[in-house]
């Protein structure tokens, strides 16, 4: 028996809320996959198979679901919605031939979705929006569209208009064939007659639809000018090809939770759909030479090794091929948390593969030679982090371990060492991001790790010069020790460091011995009077006194020690924060909001200007203390309906004010 004659994968993307993984259950139910729907409320039978996600009922990792449908062989991928999770569902985006963006029926909330939009349009990956939960929803359909309009970069083309709302839907009108339908839960849609009462509006949003398509295609242009109607194989042909080439984007609707308007939309993911051919065209791969795969995903399973989900670019790929040096242990089809192993994938398959030990996610492999370079999507800058330390000191080595493959999974994870402030810090999304993180280091690697909030790397500098005399003598038994020295100590400018002068005359200090005295001041300014690291201060060696016996290196720096502990207390010490620069997004409705954020947390307001390729978007620049940014995700998607984002680099020292310089100072000496 012949299999299926196209393979298609479609990601499932958009806001948290918004049903994708009730419309994964939908799908994977009207396309005979699984024997009943799984709902929210009593558990999914396909999406959210993970312990994480069932404890918190949110999707928290991507589900990939292998159905069969009319001759298709369709791979569903359902990612996280959460906006700290969303480097999850960037990594298997370029991987699929086209993206269905979820929304809810809410034009308030159509913004959530613009991240969404935005990287597809970047990547240029064919999508469409599909408005879910249509019955909860007394907003005219018009005003939905239009709503989405202000997000969309790309034209957007109405597919169907809506009959009814709310508690009174009653179904829609399919704009290419002009045929009215009524929604039947749990069944295929009914035709009927139009309503008079709609007829102006379908026709108004048909017109619509045909006249954006036309910007594209001169024959339908010129049909419509000469008040032809065209046919509909004509409007389905260039409904195809704009959407193939991510130049529209087709609008539909539904409630996923009864099945309504989902069968509509596997028909046209099916018969509109791009092709994998399509796709690989797209990324730039021919269609002939060895196997090729892009790794989507990376998953370290408890008792079966790693598992990769791979976009199949050229194939077959057979259990044993070897891929970038690694031998394949297992070609499986996913549904759900189950695995049917398969003896190859086609070209243009999304699979598991097993043990392919040294792929990272995004990396692309061959058979032999060097791999192409694909697409990625880019990794999401840092936005929030934990000190982290293990319960059992003795856990530290199994902890880095772990920690590499949570970020093997998780690239937008990053551990970063500070050996100045002893900590590990563990850099996510958000507060959410990263207490899942430490939430799989115990459920899968059984480590009990607690985090709390990084310490700021403060330093200190001094406001005037001074100078000190330090002599370190001691005289035992044998050999005694001495070191005589007097300093100059100024400061510098801000971001000038250390720097060691020596004017020394005639010997007073051997030459061999004026280095320790350079290092030993370098050693003592890793912790000032108040406490911090000191910087920007020069320290001039003028003179000194040495003992041709008991003098040594060790001598020297004792004694310039003694002296910067007398003279740096007299030079008026202070404390520095770090500033950073940081660019914020955010929609432009709440640009005033993160304005006042920024004040209330001491920052300086740089300016802003419209967020390039981001309709309805501002971009603000400001400066802000480093101590500051540790809430500041949190702060900031408080006020913007969750979807604002920055990107931070750190860009100087700056005095930190009176009142708080003396609450860090005697916090740090308490700990002390």
């Amino acid at each position: 028996m012949d299999g299926p004659n196209r393979t298609l994968n479609v990601a499932l993307v958009g806001p948290a809320g918004s049903g994708k993984t009730t419309l994964l259950e939908s799908l994977a139910f009207i396309a005979g996959a699984v024997p009943r729907r799984g709902r929210a409320n009593d558990g999914f039978v396909v999406g959210d198979p993970g312990a994480e996600a069932k404890a918190r009922q949110m999707t928290t990792e991507v589900t990939a679901a292998h159905i069969v449908h009319d001759d298709v062989d369709l791979t569903l991928l359902d990612t996280p919605g959460a906006v700290e999770l969303v480097q999850e569902g960037r990594n298997v985006l370029p991987g699929v031939d086209l993206a269905i963006v979820v929304v809810e029926p809410v034009g308030e909330r159509m913004i959530a979705a613009a991240p969404f939009l935005h990287l597809l349009d970047s990547l240029d990956i064919p999508h469409v929006v599909f408005i879910n939960k249509m019955d909860r929803s007394d907003q005219r359909y018009r005003d939905l569209l239009e709503a989405i309009r202000m997000v969309s970069a790309r034209p957007v083309v109405p597919h169907q208009y809506a009959i009814g709302r709310g508690e009174s839907l009653v179904g829609y009108v399919d704009l290419l064939s002009e045929q009215a339908y009524r929604y039947q839960p749990g069944q295929a849609s009914s035709r009927i007659a139009l309503p008079e009462d709609y007829r102006e509006r379908e026709q108004q949003a048909r017109a619509e639809m045909l006249e954006t398509l036309a910007d594209f295609d001169d024959d339908l242009l010129e049909a419509l000018l000469e008040d032809q109607e065209p046919p509909t194989e004509q409007v389905l042909r260039d409904l195809q090809k704009t959407l193939g080439a991510d130049q529209v984007v087709p609008v539909f609707m539904g409630v996923a939770e009864q099945d309504m308007g989902v069968r509509r939309l596997l028909e046209a993911l099916e018969r509109e759909a791009p092709t994998a051919e399509v796709a690989a065209a797209r990324v730039g791969l021919a269609d002939d030479g060895p196997p090729v795969v892009q790794v989507l995903k990376t998953v370290h399973q408890a008792h079966a090794g790693k598992l990769s989900l791979v976009r199949v670019w050229r194939g077959p790929v057979k259990d044993g091929t070897t891929l970038g040096g690694n031998r394949l242990s297992g070609v499986f089809r996913l549904l759900g948390g189950e695995q049917k192993s398969i003896a190859e994938a086609p070209t243009g398959a999304i699979v598991g593969l097993g043990r392919l030990e040294d792929a990272t996610t995004g990396q692309t492999l061959t058979t032999n030679g060097e791999a192409p370079a694909l697409p990625t999507a880019p990794i999401l800058p840092p936005m929030y982090a934990l000190a982290i330390r293990p319960e059992n000191r003795a856990d530290e080595v199994k902890l880095s371990s772990a920690l590499a493959k949570l970020t093997e999974e998780d690239p937008s994870l990053v551990v970063e060492s500070d050996p100045e402030l002893r900590q590990t810090l563990l850099w996510g999304q958000g507060d959410v991001h990263v207490k899942l993180a430490l939430e799989r280091l115990s459920s899968k690697y059984k480590l009990a790790v607690t985090g709390a909030r990084p310490a700021t790397p403060y330093r200190e500098t001094i406001r005037k010069a001074a100078s000190a005399h330090g002599r370190h003598k001691k005289q035992s038994g044998g050999h005694g020790q001495f070191g005589d020295v007097k300093i100059d100590i100024r400061p510098l400018g801000r971001g000038e460091g250390f720097l060691f002068e020596n004017r020394i005359v005639g010997g007073a200090v051997p030459k061999q011995y004026i280095p320790a005295v350079e290092e030993g001041a370098r050693e003592f300014f890793q912790k000032g009077p108040l406490g911090f690291p000191v910087v920007d201060v020069a320290v001039t060696l003028t003179d000194g006194q040495f003992h041709s016996v008991d003098s040594s290196e060790m001598a020297f720096k004792m004694a310039v020690a003694l002296a910067l502990k007398d003279g740096l207390p007299r030079c008026g010490p202070v404390l520095l924060e770090p500033i950073d620069e940081v660019t914020v997004s955010v929609p432009s409705e709440h640009t005033s909001k993160v304005l006042q954020l920024v004040t209330q947390k001491r920052g300086q307001i740089l300016g802003f200007e419209p967020k390039a390729d981001w309709p309805g978007w501002d971009e603000v620049k400001v400066h802000l203390p480093h101590g500051e940014m540790t809430d500041l995700v949190i702060n900031l998607r408080s006020q913007t309906q969750g979807v604002g984002f920055f990107e931070w680099t750190r860009d100087r020292l700056e005095v930190v004010p009176d009142k708080i310089a003396e609450e860090v100072v005697a916090q740090n000496q308490a700990a002390a």
